[in-house]
């Protein structure tokens, strides 16, 4: 995994452990990696690791069953999706309005966007 500056490392971890969830890697009631396997594989400290689970444990995305491990919570992907579709709502979208309008982009340069979106709804 490739780390970039934009966001924190622990953040850029769970945003990639929560795209496995949606893509269905890890199921519902799957043992995640432990902490230190999982800093291993990413070549990161165990702290970061444990900040990680911890926020993911804080939205009721995983939990930690004491002595055995952490688990993807019930429901898991629903969450994942809810909060991401808020975010995206309340902030990347008026961004790309903003700079819809900033840039002067018409409605014709956009309407493709939406035909595509509106194809890949139909599949």
């Amino acid at each position: 995994m490739e780390f970039k500056d934009s966001k924190g490392i622990f953040q850029q971890i769970a945003d990639n452990l929560c795209d496995r969830i949606l893509s269905g890697e890890f199921s519902s009631g799957e043992k995640l990696p432990s902490v230190r396997e999982q800093a291993a594989n990413l070549g990161v400290n165990q702290n970061t690791i444990m900040r990680t689970y911890s926020e993911l444990q804080r939205e009721d995305i995983i939990n930690n069953k004491r002595g055995v491990g952490y688990f993807v919570g019930e429901n898991a992907a629903d969450k994942i999706l809810n909060i991401r579709k808020q975010d995206f709502f309340e902030h990347i979208l008026p961004e790309f309005m903003h700079q819809i309008e900033i840039l002067k982009i018409s409605k014709t340069e956009v309407l493709p966007l939406i035909t595509k979106l509106e194809e890949n709804e139909n599949k």
